[in-house]
């Protein structure tokens, strides 16, 4: 028999989330008369751990896939995705062109040196492309000074067959927790960028999310926003939970009780006893560790719930098993189901704010070892 742990995939409730979205877009347009900003569903590293296939069938509402992985892309294709993919790194090497041209993929060009491999490149399909500008992240896009040549180059290469349509983007730092900064953003960007043609992009979860942003931001046809974590049922804020926004838990990483003994008041529990049991109590051993992808930095004090009733990790997690504290679940015993993180259970935000990580880290960590069951 295989290992007693799981991770379900919830077709229903990531396309439900991508509603949400189009629904608060909706929303946030409708006083202007505007139509909503095209989306760009955001799916890199492996539609954050919940597999390209499913992201595919969830979100083909969307207008466009965006991703960073190649592989993935082509992956999107295989599933039979025909809409418009964004590589949101662009390319690597000379030789990625032609499989973007083969695959009719669209690239981000962020810096110099991709600009110089379009220019040598011999052409034959005009690819789509968004021109990165560096408003304030400081990762990646060109800078401010540079940025207007940059687009300039980028329409001449246009010109000349190699691209199709030219875009512009940029990328928030603090979406999440600082207006003011954001505002900064974009007002570096509507400088730098007044006047040139093509698409734009420039919100994250965060920004799209954000109706107080909704009237600073570009608008038309010809704007689409990057909606990434929020798709899976993560807030993209500390201070908002998913709840609030009407979303559900894409993902669910549960797994069963192997073993359940009594300890002693005194006596500690798993690794370097940093847990000394207050009282005489019953300690459940759960069937998922590290390196499943749950949190080692998990501390006593977690949540996690056994047969639908809430309890608490107890002390280090280890590679294959953690301890939970059955007090609260008198009836519990070995083949009871222990939620970690997902439907029935806290959700990834509340395991993240605990292990001092977030929602992303958690749902793209759940290891290949543990099965996927996919649940429309």
């Amino acid at each position: 028999m295989p290992r007693p742990i799981s991770a379900t995939i919830h077709i229903a409730s990531l396309r439900h989330n991508l509603d949400m979205v189009i629904q608060s877009l909706n929303n946030a347009t409708a006083p202007s008369g505007v139509k909503r900003p095209h989306i760009w569903a955001v799916m890199k590293a492996n539609a954050y751990g919940h597999d390209i296939e499913n992201a595919v069938r969830a979100f083909s509402a969307a207008e466009g896939m965006a991703m960073l992985d190649l592989k993935e892309a082509i992956r999107c294709r295989a599933a039979g995705w025909t809409g418009p993919i964004m590589l949101l790194e662009g390319f690597f090497q000379p030789e990625d062109l032609d499989v973007l041209a083969e695959f009719g993929l669209t690239t981000v060009i962020h810096c110099h040196e991709q600009l110089k491999m379009l220019e040598q490149w011999k052409g034959g399909v005009a690819l789509n492309a968004m021109v990165k500008l560096n408003s304030g992240m400081n990762r990646l896009g060109f800078s401010v000074d540079d940025y207007p040549a940059a687009f300039e180059r980028a329409q001449r290469l246009q010109k000349a067959g190699k691209l199709g349509t030219v875009g512009r983007m940029t990328h928030f730092a603090r979406a999440d927790d600082n207006i003011d900064a954001t505002l900064e953003q974009i007002r570096c960007f509507d400088r730098i960028t007044d006047g040139l043609p093509g698409p734009v992009s420039v919100c994250n979860s965060a920004a799209t999310l954000s109706p107080d942003l909704g009237a600073y931001m570009p608008s038309g046809p010809d704007h689409w926003v990057r909606p990434g974590i929020c798709l899976y049922g993560s807030s993209p804020f500390a201070d908002i939970s998913a709840d609030d926004f009407g979303l559900q838990p894409g993902m669910t990483l549960a797994a069963e009780l192997i073993s359940v003994r009594g300890v002693k008041q005194g006596e500690g529990i798993g690794y370097g006893h940093t847990y000394i049991a207050e009282q005489a109590m019953r300690v459940g051993v759960v069937a998922c560790g590290y390196a499943d992808g749950y949190p080692r930095h998990a501390g006593t004090g977690t949540p996690i719930t056994v047969n639908g009733v809430r309890t608490r990790l107890l002390g280090r997690v280890s590679m294959d098993m953690l301890a939970v504290d059955l007090t609260p679940v008198p009836a519990a015993g070995v083949g009871s189901q222990a939620v970690l993180f997902g439907q029935g259970g806290p959700s990834v935000d509340e395991v993240a704010a605990a292990a001092g990580t977030l929602g992303y880290e958690l749902i793209c960590a759940v290891a290949p070892r543990v099965p996927r069951i996919i649940q429309d």
